[in-house]
């Protein structure tokens, strides 16, 4: 009993379950809806969804990089109390920076990664200014980033031939140039995982996820600098008042969740698999960061299973197809599955509040 007691305490074990009671919830509403959809095919579809990952492994990791990224640029700014909406802004002109670097200035790929932090970061330094000079909502300038950052970067590839396939013999005058015709020295190294998942695309770009995630974790939790961030988000005015420069920690922590995004942004199209296309609305793959950061309970660590989860899903949800379920029912089904999976937090409190109750009620027996 006692042990019990001490786990239902336990920060990191109520995360836990709070996340997968949520996505036991989700997968049991996704059934139900494919039982209303096709009741004949409900039980191979759900079998697609939760086994076609498995068995595709590579295409799982390369798409779970760049979510890992996007959730840990959510997750670090709200261990601040900001809410970054605009990763989506930061992630795309990463992406560009480092296509930039990889295309026209024939950079390796390291430095174009470099570059996507940078690119990130100096997006992100914006909605932090705002929040710390003049207290404009943070999500507010954030919205607005994205849609800028997203015309920005469609107007600077427009007018850069360079740029464009069209350049390097291909018809295609809406997307950057194929790297692997480009500059083959920016595609990010496979480290034989392409060999062992028999994958193309897979990369170390998966480690690199994982290490810069124990290096958040690390900063947060274990430096100075890391306490005084989380301080800033727990109390503005009690931090100042306890001498940290509240303005400053806001405006850096913007930046780095920025260069995160940024990061995400480099590892999708420095894999070699992707040409960034002249949009039309605003990249999926910062709101994406938003289901990771809050299934993972915005802890550094959880974002990266929970982006190794949600890139699961995605691919079985393409997979159920094959069972006679239309594109539309199989992004209602992920969309149900991942929307109610990102309610971790609001189930945690209900776990914590119904785990107290009984407590209580032993007690007064």
């Amino acid at each position: 009993m006692k042990k019990s007691r001490n786990l239902t305490e336990n920060d990191s074990f109520m995360s836990i379950l709070a996340s997968i009671t949520s996505i036991a919830i989700g997968l049991l509403f996704g059934f139900l809806l494919l039982l209303c959809l096709n009741p004949k095919n409900a039980v191979p579809g759900m079998a697609n969804l939760l086994t076609k990952g498995a068995t595709d492994l590579g295409n799982v990791l390369y798409r779970s990089s760049p979510l890992i990224m996007v959730g840990l640029s959510v997750a670090f700014a709200y261990k601040v109390g900001l809410f970054n909406i605009g990763a989506s802004g930061q992630y795309t002109m990463g992406a560009f920076i480092a296509l930039t670097f990889a295309v026209k200035l024939q950079m390796p790929w390291w430095v174009c990664l470099l570059g996507a932090a940078i690119g990130g970061a100096f997006w992100g330094i914006f909605p932090g200014l705002f929040k710390a000079l003049f207290n404009v909502n943070e999500v507010l300038t954030s919205i607005m980033f994205n849609w800028i950052g997203m015309n920005l970067v469609n107007f600077f590839i427009a007018n850069m031939p360079i740029m464009l396939a069209t350049a390097w013999g291909s018809t295609a005058s809406d997307r950057t140039a194929p790297l692997t015709e480009a500059n083959p020295a920016a595609i990010i190294p496979h480290g034989g995982l392409d060999k062992l998942l028999n994958y193309p695309y897979v990369n170390i770009s998966i480690f690199i996820a994982i290490i810069i995630a124990i290096v958040m974790w690390v900063i947060l939790q274990k430096t100075t600098f890391g306490y005084e961030l989380k301080a800033c988000g727990l109390s503005r005015n009690a931090a100042e008042y306890a001498g940290i420069n509240a303005k400053k920690n806001i405006v850096l922590s913007m930046v780095i969740s920025g260069a995160l995004a940024g990061i995400g942004g480099g590892l999708f199209y420095l894999a070699g698999g992707g040409q960034y296309t002249i949009l039309q609305q605003i990249e999926s793959a910062g709101f994406d960061g938003i289901t990771v950061a809050l299934l993972a309970n915005c802890h550094p660590i959880g974002s990266i299973f929970s982006a190794i989860f949600l890139s699961y899903l995605r691919l079985g949800g393409t997979a159920m197809q094959s069972q006679g379920f239309a594109t539309e029912a199989t992004e209602i089904v992920t969309s149900v599955i991942v929307y109610l999976a990102a309610f971790a937090l609001l189930m945690r409190m209900t776990l914590g509040k119904l785990m107290t109750r009984k407590k209580k009620e032993e007690k007064a027996k």
